[in-house]
C-alpha cells in the first residue's frame, strides 16, 4: 500500500489512500520520499538535446583503423556516456570477461527527486568538461530554460 501525505506548516496529513484495512492502533510503516518532477525531467532531456546538437565526436577508431566518421551520432549512446561521467553508473561484465560501466536507470521508480537534482547538477559539470567547453554553469542554465520555456 502506498500513502500519499500534504505538508501542512510542520505537520504530514494523510492526504488520499485506501487505509480501511489498517486496525486502531496498528503500527505501519511508511516511506517518505517526494515524487519525481516531471518538468524537471523534462529540463533533463533539455540539456542533454541541446548538448548533443553542439557536440562533434572526434573520428573513432577501432583496432588502431579510423572508422568512418559519418556513421551518425546515437543519443541514447551520448546519454548513456554522460550518466556514466556524472558517476551514476552499475559495473557489469562482459562476454570476455572484462568490466564495463553501465548507466544506471533514471526512471521515475529508480530515482528519487533529490537524486535526480545531484545527477542534473553532475551532468552540467559533464557537459562543460567535455562538450561545452566555452559556457558557464549560468550560461547552461539560461539556454536550458529558453528551450523549456519554448516547450509549452
Amino acid at each position: 500500500m502506498k500513502l500519499f501525505f500534504r505538508k501542512i506548516g510542520n505537520i504530514y496529513h494523510l492526504d488520499s489512500g485506501d487505509d480501511s484495512h489498517i486496525k486502531n492502533g496498528e503500527i505501519v510503516s511508511a516511506e517518505i520520499k517526494r515524487p519525481r518532477n516531471y518538468k524537471f525531467h523534462k529540463k533533463y532531456f533539455a540539456l542533454l538535446n541541446y548538448a548533443f546538437s553542439i557536440w562533434e565526436p572526434e573520428e573513432p577508431e577501432f583496432k588502431s583503423k579510423v572508422v568512418n566518421k559519418y556513421f551518425g551520432k546515437n543519443f541514447d549512446r551520448f546519454r548513456e556516456d554522460i550518466i556514466c561521467l556524472a558517476g551514476y553508473y552499475d559495473i557489469v561484465p562482459t562476454i570476455k570477461g572484462q568490466v564495463r560501466p553501465r548507466a544506471k536507470s533514471i526512471s521515475f521508480g529508480k530515482m528519487d527527486e533529490d537524486e535526480f537534482h545531484e545527477l542534473y547538477s553532475k551532468t552540467i559539470d559533464v557537459i562543460l568538461k567535455h562538450v561545452l567547453h566555452n559556457y558557464t554553469h549560468e550560461d547552461i542554465d539560461r539556454v536550458v530554460e529558453e528551450i523549456i520555456g519554448f516547450d509549452g
